[in-house]
């Protein structure tokens, strides 16, 4: 068998990049004075033309708020911070369904819009952002998630000047901040490589909001305050203030460790729940493993916790000084050089296991696992997006086909366009390939689509150009003909309209990967009018409101309740400023306009129509007047 090429190369690349530049080690540098100097605060340092940005681990104080472990929306008002008018600084989550809510811990959230609103942190920015030189955020514990958040705002601001101004986040010992929505948005936006958690393998913080906070927030209130006047001290002097006794720390690890182990456990994931974001560099003092991947990250977070003791998970969270020191160029381990170079998979978990692993021999096979699991998936969605962009251009004959079908129905004699040629067709060779066709590409985005769903492809697939523009080409092109089967079968007359009962939910999917997709430095495409009508109409739902248009038509004709009559004249006066202004754009086909369409056919009904029932027009005020679509 072919050997495969090593696990981590993500994550090598990753380690050679922090061991040959000083930014780790800056970075906790500052993060140890900030925690001292800079309490509830951040502190800004230049070194070798980085800029550094360190927010304090003391950001809370007091303890635990009520709002610490509840998630709210990161793109409206959440009714607690009153942020409506500030969350417009993060334009890349606006917007969102209630489905793909992008939520983040409220008492953090809170944490950093207090930061954020002060004009010390505004004027910092402004400079930073006119300097253009590369910026690192960082934080130790609650300054490493004020950290992330500072990140997100500064990434989500270059993106709408296009700016390429350099970005890293490097957190140590920092909670999880955020939903999967989140953790997704993130990795759309291809930024998932912007942030490096630096997380000691007993250390209890960056588990703790998997768990709920409310039955050990007694015990969390007396370790904050233990550690804050630890990390407040310029020597780290231990066991100052109030301890755990050793119940109580046994309670705490066995509770957090509980909820640890099952979200390893879960398929899937709550909107309510806590999701890992970005690479994960998990610490011992044998070594390091970086990983990627949101699954396999929460599985090492609960398999490296499991192996600890109640002791450990509250010392290790003090411990990242002499961490920082040990990862070097050596990555995995510092004896390991000649195993490194042979470069195999097998070769690279081993060594990453037993470097992470190295006092738990237990530990170190469902360590390997996790690692061999990490690299299948880490691959896959790749492998099976190269798969679908061949799969692609396997199907291009088919989608070819129909745009001649297209072009042969619009220059037909009979003047009936493309839609009613298709509804209308009889039975013929050259109908029964079209359907075949049409059937043939939805299977196709079908399967798309739940691959997507099941997470076998790249969380930023859908903002891909050539994906969007592609199920946007196939929508526009398409689903004019599945309207016409779903009238011309009669489906409309058992389930209802097409708009409301027939549409297949891959055309809504399309519609939502067309409105977010990256629109920047693209062109308005109403700042130019058309100098020609559209290949294809640019509503691929139009033929479906002809339809549903000439049903209000045929009821007005039997209606003898006014008030109902009223309504359907509502619809009617809708549908005709709708269409004419689909008219006077060209965001039509022609063969909307050819002579015999359906659409030429509804416009002359109505017009007759309305002559026929001028003499009623002060019954029906206002609705029989407007100039009706030539």
């Amino acid at each position: 068998m072919e050997p495969e090429a090593s696990s981590f190369e993500t994550s090598e690349m990753l380690a050679r990049f922090l061991g040959s530049t000083p930014l780790l080690t800056e970075s906790w540098k500052l993060c140890a004075r900030s925690n001292v100097m800079a309490s509830q605060g951040f502190l800004i340092d230049e070194v070798g033309g980085v800029t550094y940005v360190a927010f304090s681990g003391l950001q809370s104080v007091d303890g635990l708020g009520p709002f610490y472990g509840s998630l709210v929306p990161l793109s409206v008002n959440s009714g607690v911070f009153q942020v409506s008018g500030e969350l417009g600084m993060f334009p890349a989550f606006q917007n969102q369904s209630d489905e793909d809510m992008v939520m983040v811990d409220a008492g953090l959230l809170n944490l950093f819009l207090t930061i954020y609103r002060t004009p010390v942190f505004q004027n910092q920015m402004f400079e930073i952002k006119k300097k253009q030189k590369p910026v690192v955020f960082t934080g130790h514990s609650i300054g490493g998630a004020i950290a992330a958040l500072s990140t997100l705002w500064l990434l989500s601001y270059l993106q709408t000047i296009s700016s390429n101004l350099s970005v890293i986040c490097f957190t140590f010992g920092s909670p999880l901040i955020g939903n999967e929505h989140l953790s997704r948005a993130i990795h759309r936006q291809r930024w998932g490589g912007n942030f490096c958690n630096i997380v000691s393998k007993f250390d209890i913080v960056p588990r703790l909001l998997f768990a709920p906070l409310a039955p050990i927030t007694t015990h969390l209130h007396t370790l904050l305050k233990s550690w804050h006047l630890t990390m407040n001290s310029p020597f780290f002097i231990r066991d100052l203030g109030t301890q755990l006794n050793e119940h109580e720390k046994s309670e705490l690890f066995h509770f957090v460790c509980h909820y640890v182990e099952a979200a390893a456990r879960s398929p899937s994931v709550a909107t309510n729940s806590f999701v890992p974001f970005g690479n994960f560099m998990f610490c011992s003092s044998d070594g390091a493993v970086c990983i990627d991947d949101t699954t396999a990250i929460v599985k090492m977070l609960h398999l490296t916790f499991a192996s600890g003791s109640p002791d450990s998970c509250i010392d290790d969270h003090l411990e990242y000084e002499s961490y920082v020191e040990k990862i070097s160029l050596q990555f995995l381990n510092r004896n390991g050089e000649e195993l490194c170079e042979s470069n195999t998979y097998e070769a690279g978990v081993t060594l990453a296991s037993q470097s992470i692993s190295a006092t738990q021999e237990h530990t170190i096979r469902p360590v390997k696992e996790c690692l061999s699991m990490a690299r299948r998936i880490g691959r896959t969605p790749n492998l099976n997006s190269a798969g679908l962009a061949i799969g692609l251009s396997k199907i291009a004959p088919l989608r070819a086909q129909i745009e001649w079908y297209k072009a042969s129905c619009d220059e037909s004699d009979l003047q009936l366009g493309y839609y009613d040629s298709y509804k209308q067709r009889g039975a013929s060779r050259r109908g029964f390939k079209v359907f075949m066709n049409r059937m043939k590409l939805g299977d196709f985005w079908n399967n798309v689509i739940e691959m997507i769903e099941k997470n076998q492809l790249p969380l930023d697939f859908h903002k891909r150009a050539k994906w969007v523009y592609a199920s946007q080409s196939y929508k526009l092109l398409v689903e004019p003909l599945d309207i016409a089967e779903y009238y011309r079968s009669g489906e409309h007359r058992i389930k209802g309209h097409y708009l409301k009962h027939g549409r297949e939910r891959r055309y809504s999917v399309f519609d939502k990967w067309w409105r977010e997709r990256d629109i920047y430095g693209e062109n308005d495409s109403n700042s130019n009018s058309r100098s020609k009508f559209a290949s294809v109409t640019q509503d691929s739902c139009f033929w479906a409101k002809v339809e549903e248009a000439r049903d209000w038509v045929e009821n007005v004709r039997s209606e003898s309740d006014p008030s109902r009559l009223v309504v359907l004249w509502s619809n009617i006066d809708k549908f005709e400023q709708y269409a004419t202004s689909m008219v006077e754009k060209k965001e039509i086909s022609v063969d909307v306009l050819a002579k015999n369409s359906s659409y030429m056919g509804l416009m002359e009904e109505l017009r007759v129509l309305k002559l026929h029932l001028q003499h009623f027009s002060t019954q029906i005020p206002g609705v029989l007047d407007r100039k009706v679509v030539p």
